[in-house]
């Protein structure tokens, strides 16, 4: 298991600065595991990416050009490039995050608009994006969600359908792609589990149900790559959101 560190946070435009700190205190906190949660061993290896806070540019061609299994940010424009990278015919990404990240972009990708970017490109169709635990958007998002047909399983949805059900709907779906990237945004959490990020949004997941989705996810077979973003130590309290980003981490081994 190769885990690649990507201290960046210029891509949350000043609003999460501090994420940058997040890689080297998860992967310090990570090789204290002997054994996961399903007793598997924690063993891995670890590079660490060139990264510009004033060159996004060059940063992200850095990504692009990173092999690895889990990624570690910084803010969520990293996903940007890790999953432009991630070889296959019929790739598609599921995305927990209590935000949609349509936003209509600047002249770089950010953390706000970085799946619209990889949509509005080509990097990857429509229908194989699925968000997961959405529960605050713009008007501009929701309107693209719509006019697209993302495949959106709100916060509400969860509630109303069922962790369980929610979660076999979910594999479902991702079943059908050739290659499956996986993104955690923290703040997918309800912020009583993850205050330590910049976007708190009342009503999300709890860690127990978050871990149930993933130690699902973990075993699909075309899940290539995972990536783990908007951990915030500056704003967090007693470590909780670095002990649950480091506890996310260990599921995938």
């Amino acid at each position: 298991m190769k885990i690649v560190k990507i201290p960046f946070s210029s891509g949350s435009l000043g609003k999460n600065n501090g994420c940058e700190k997040a890689p080297d205190l998860l992967v310090e906190r990570l090789r204290k595991y002997e054994l996961n949660e399903d007793g598997k061993s924690v063993i891995f290896e670890v590079s660490e990416v060139k990264t510009d806070k004033n060159n996004f540019d060059l940063t992200f061609e850095n990504i692009g050009n990173e092999e690895g299994d889990i990624f570690i940010g910084g803010d969520h424009s990293i996903t940007y490039s890790c999953f432009k990278s991630m070889k296959g015919k019929n790739k598609g990404i599921m995305i927990f995050d209590a935000h949609p990240d349509l936003e209509v972009g600047t002249k770089t990708v950010d953390h706000e608009s970085y799946l619209r970017s990889l949509i509005e490109e080509g990097s990857v169709k429509k229908e194989n994006v699925v968000l997961i635990g959405v529960r605050n958007w713009s008007k501009n998002e929701l309107e693209f969600i719509q006019r697209n047909k993302i495949k959106c399983i709100s916060m509400k949805k969860i509630i109303e359908n069922g962790i369980k059900e929610t979660a076999e709907d979910a594999m479902e779906i991702a079943l059908n792609f050739s290659d499956l990237y996986l993104s955690i945004d923290i703040d997918v959490l309800d912020p009583a589990f993850a205050p330590g990020t910049g976007y708190k949004e009342p009503g999300g997941l709890s860690m127990r149900e978050l871990l149930f989705f993933l130690q699902r996810i973990s075993k699909i077979r075309n899940l290539k790559r995972v990536d783990l973003v908007e951990i915030n130590p500056e704003k967090d309290r007693d470590d909780v959101t670095l002990d649950c980003g480091t506890r996310i981490i260990s599921t995938f081994f």
